[in-house]
């Protein structure tokens, strides 16, 4: 983000929105949480509705013995509860179909950001001022968010109330996220100036809205990188127990951010509480650890997740000597992960080389990233192929009838493309990757990936059958019930296609359509039979394609 000092306020945009639109647009609402001494953690104020306070009050401060002394920031994720409602409403459904999927709202969780301030204080009987701002958004902007609060926390606990209204008038000006555009967003005498990327704008090197410093966070884990990679990719249950709430939640969204542009399906709580709603489902022993991702700071959970395959431990980070002292990684011992081939240079020796070069965190940050990008693209690209292979060919489209269906995903057919068309070609590693394939078809993350790939060929079919109709009706010579079955076969696919507007300028269309036949007696152009289509396979463009 960018800042300047200014007291200047963007023009007015999108005049038909009602008050407080634009402000649900960003946040779903804003708390301050402090402590009791009766009550414990207590929500003080609250602006709009909130939901689960009490997870959010207990979420909204450090739980291990680390004393945050001074201010913390650290994010959580939770559940949002069954039957309740976003206030975002359809303000960023826009969005979603233009975003990436690192920037997509969370359809099913809300992400918590959280400041937290804890210094000593003689008048108070505790002997010390603790207290949260919370911002409660289902955007995963972390670090927006993040810069936002160091810009309205601060000021908060200086002159309270009054500072976070003015801050919140602010935000009901702001303009409605749009990928690719730069938002001017004022707040409180300063601009903040963002760039919400698209798929085919994606920074590496610059600093993003959404991005954690994953030099920083993977520091202590530099030579177990790769098994992190495929632990995250295969959605396998990982828990990193961390000193405080600022390196657990930075850490586990490193994690989950390793494996983009593909997105993380399973579940993960940057910060987890034994007061979690969900806490007896995760740490029961009765079955299987869910596919999960955890970041917890309670040394009681070291006993509790004990039985738990897969266990980061992170100390704070010391010099490059110590690193093995600071951090332990507990794995499964028949996890078969990827090699090197000989003679190429690891990764972490070349980040090692970087920190006794004295390179710059933003160097290191974006040869990290770069490095998973072609990772995950190489292990991608392969699904990518044989899925597109599964698209009918175009003289399949017929206006007469249903859209022709996709083929079949079927798993033997995909492991014979990888003899020819495999990771190899494009990845320096080698090893067990049709063993990793196998591993991957069964995860949550394969499940979503394909779910959506399958959605956006349907809707791409539905198109291109629905351009069929209409050309058949706009051009061809039909009888009066040719015509009117085409319509009718038209006014269906808009009612289950299109919503709201878009069906309203769809269905005039329609109208203006018939009544230029009926009213009008001018011969069509010749009629051409559908069998006469030229046979071309059809290619889906999608603008997140890896």
């Amino acid at each position: 983000s960018e800042y300047r000092n200014t007291s200047r306020s963007p023009e007015p945009e999108q005049q038909l929105l009602l008050p407080w639109d634009r402000f649900s647009a960003w946040l779903h609402c804003i708390c301050v949480v402090g402590f009791d001494l009766e009550l414990g953690q207590a929500v003080e104020v609250i602006i709009f509705i909130l939901l689960c306070k009490t997870s959010i009050c207990y979420l909204s401060f450090p739980d291990s013995n680390s004393g945050c002394l001074g201010d913390t920031q650290f994010c959580f994720r939770f559940r949002q509860a069954a039957g309740s409602k976003s206030s975002l409403g359809c303000f960023l459904d826009h969005f979603d179909r233009d975003a990436p999927v690192c920037l997509k709202k969370d359809q099913g969780h809300f992400y918590g950001y959280v400041y937290f301030r804890q210094v000593r204080d003689k008048t108070l009987k505790r002997g010390y001022f603790q207290k949260s701002l919370v911002l409660i958004s289902k955007l995963p902007y972390v670090t927006f968010f993040h810069s936002l609060l160091k810009l309205i926390a601060p000021e908060y606990f200086e002159k309270q109330e009054p500072c976070l209204e003015a801050a919140c008038n602010d935000i009901d000006r702001w303009p409605t996220p749009c990928p690719g555009k730069i938002l001017t967003l004022p707040i409180m005498g300063v601009v903040m100036k963002v760039t919400p990327i698209t798929d085919s704008l994606v920074s590496i090197v610059l600093p993003t809205i959404h991005e954690v410093d994953l030099f920083r966070c993977f520091y202590p884990v530099f030579f177990h990188i790769q098994m992190l990679w495929e632990l995250v990719l295969l959605g396998e249950a990982l828990v990193v127990m961390a000193p405080s709430p600022a390196e657990s939640s930075e850490t586990v969204l490193a994690l989950v951010s390793c494996i983009a542009p593909l997105r993380y399906c399973s579940d993960f709580r940057p910060y987890f509480t034994i007061h979690d709603s969900e806490f007896k489902e995760y740490t029961t022993r009765t079955q299987a650890p869910p596919s999960v991702i955890l970041g917890v700071t309670n040394p009681f959970f070291a006993k509790t997740l004990q039985h738990w395959p897969h266990i980061i431990r992170i100390g704070d980070m010391k010099q490059t000597g110590e690193m093995a002292k600071q951090m332990k990684v507990k794995k499964l011992k028949n996890l078969k992960t990827l090699d090197s081939k000989p003679g190429e240079m690891f990764i972490s020796l070349i980040l090692i080389q970087g920190v006794q070069q004295k390179r710059p965190s933003s160097a290191q940050n974006a040869i990290l990233r770069r490095y998973f990008l072609e990772l995950t693209q190489s292990f991608i690209i392969p699904l990518e192929r044989y899925v597109a292979s599964l698209m009918p060919l175009q003289k399949s489209i017929c206006p007469w009838k249903s859209p022709p269906q996709l083929k079949p995903f079927v798993q033997e057919e995909f492991m014979k493309t990888l003899e020819k068309a495999g990771p190899q070609l494009t990845s320096r590693l080698k090893g067990d990757w049709i063993g990793l394939y196998r591993q991957f078809l069964k995860s949550p993350n394969f499940d979503g990936w394909f779910r959506n790939r399958r959605k956006e060929m349907t809707q791409k079919l539905e198109a291109l059958h629905l351009e069929a109709l209409c050309d058949e009706l706009r051009i061809q010579k039909h009888t009066e019930v040719e015509t009117v079955d085409l319509v009718l076969k038209l006014k269906e696919k808009l009612v289950g296609i299109f919503l709201g507007s878009v069906c309203i300028l769809l269905y005039v269309f329609l109208g203006f359509l018939w009544f230029q036949y009926v009213c009008h007696d001018t011969p069509p152009p010749p009629h051409t039979h559908p069998e006469q289509c030229e046979e071309l396979p059809l290619v889906l463009h999608t603008d997140n394609t890896i």
